[in-house]
Parts: structure tokens; sequence; C-alpha cells
């Protein structure tokens, strides 16, 4: 399946200031298997492991380059670099209008931490190919992945006036999705969203965040994604 959103997004996790940019779609599952449920938290990922109600298999995440230069409350702070994150996914369907899942990632470049992403969707048909679903979302990070982006050192403290701060990991953020989406036919589906999170921890004590950005991170996006079968010789 691939496809793409245009969303409403932060600029930067714990900014107070949105951008419209478009986001790929993208997930592999294994043929012969059942077309399941797909939240626009996800991330690409190819099912491995398939049995229908429990799917597992590797996921990736891109993270984009935060550049100080480019926004005035970072300024005087450090740039980060882009980051890759890769590891596993897991989502189990203990009923057919319930999904629970969890992502847990290992960044490259730009942190080298550990990410782990938890959902649950509740997922009601309304008629037709339409159909509604929303629920939490809770993210948990270790220290490297929370600190290159809220710890100020003393150089940086310096230079902006505000004061040094180490940020630690642990529980990162808490928040809620929801999506309405419609199937067109069996290859198309179009769909809108909402997700909203409030970081937490750190984060959110984080100068950056407190003095110069907001601990409401909201997104909106609408897009399309489309399937269809490969086959190999």
């Amino acid at each position: 399946m691939i496809g793409a959103s245009g969303a409403s997004r932060p600029d930067f996790e714990g900014t107070n200031h949105s951008k419209f940019a478009p986001v790929p779609v993208f997930a592999i599952r294994r043929p012969g298997t059942v077309d399941q449920f797909r939240s626009p938290r996800d991330n690409a990922s190819i099912a491995i492991v398939d049995f229908g109600d429990f799917r597992a298999g590797p996921v990736g995440k891109f993270v984009t380059s935060r550049k100080a230069s480019r926004y005035s409350e970072l300024s005087g702070l450090a740039d980060v670099s882009a980051a890759f994150e890769l590891g596993g996914f897991v989502e189990y369907f203990p009923v057919d209008w319930f999904r629970v899942r969890n992502e847990t990632r290992q960044g490259f470049g730009g942190h080298h931490g550990i990410v782990s992403d938890f959902s649950a969707d509740f997922i009601v048909p309304v008629f037709g190919g339409l159909t509604v679903s929303a629920g939490p979302r809770f993210t948990v990070e270790t220290a490297k992945a929370v600190s290159p982006y809220f710890s100020i050192d003393t150089v940086h403290a310096m230079a902006t006036g505000l004061p040094v701060f180490d940020a630690k990991g642990g529980t990162h953020s808490a928040g809620v999705g929801a999506q309405l989406s419609y199937r067109i036919n069996p290859k198309w589906e179009v769909h809108s969203y909402v997700e909203y999170d409030r970081l937490l921890g750190d984060a959110a004590k984080s100068p950056i965040v407190t003095v110069r950005g907001s601990a409401n991170q909201t997104t909106f996006g609408v897009g399309a994604s489309y399937s269809f079968d490969v086959k190999v010789q």
C-alpha cells in the first residue's frame, strides 16, 4: 500500500507553530492476508508475521532535522541532524472493532535513543465503506532520544538566556487520535484525521517548551492510499 497525506503539524516537537507538509504512507503485507485497519499514527512497516488478528514485523520512521536558524524560538540553540528510527511493531485485534499496537524504534543520526509508541483504536464501520476510529496514544523515550531536542547546556544557556536543563528519559507524551476513512473500492481509500499529544516528563519541563513553546501538539491531515499486488516469479 502506498499513498500520501497532507498534514498541518508542529514545525518541531515542543513548538506552538504549525506548518503544512506531505506525509508518505507505505505498508506491505503477505499475499492472501486480509487488509487491516491502519492509523495515520502508524509508520512504514512490513508484516512478516501475519495471523489475521496478530501482526508483527520491521518498522521505520524518518525524523527531519531541526535547524535553529529557521525558528526565532530556537535562536542560540544547536541544530539537530535528521534521524532514522528503525525497529519493530506488533499489533493485535482481540476483537474486530479494537486494535492495540506498539512500535519500538532505535534512533540513528540526530539521536541515538529508543522510542516506544503505544496506541489503541476503537474501529466503528458506519455504512458502506465509511469507518470512524479513535483511541488513546502514549509514548516513552530514553534520555538519548529526548536530550538532543530538549536539553540546554551551559554554552547554549548563555547564548539564549534560558536556564541550563538536562532532559532525561521516561514518559514522553500522551494523547488521543481520531480518523474518518472511506474505502472507495478495494484499491483506493481516502481519509482525514486529527492527532493530539500532550508532552509530559522532561520534554514538557524544558525551557524550550515552557518559555518559548507549548506542550500541546496537534496534527490535522487528509490523504489517500492505493493498494496493489506485487508478484515475484
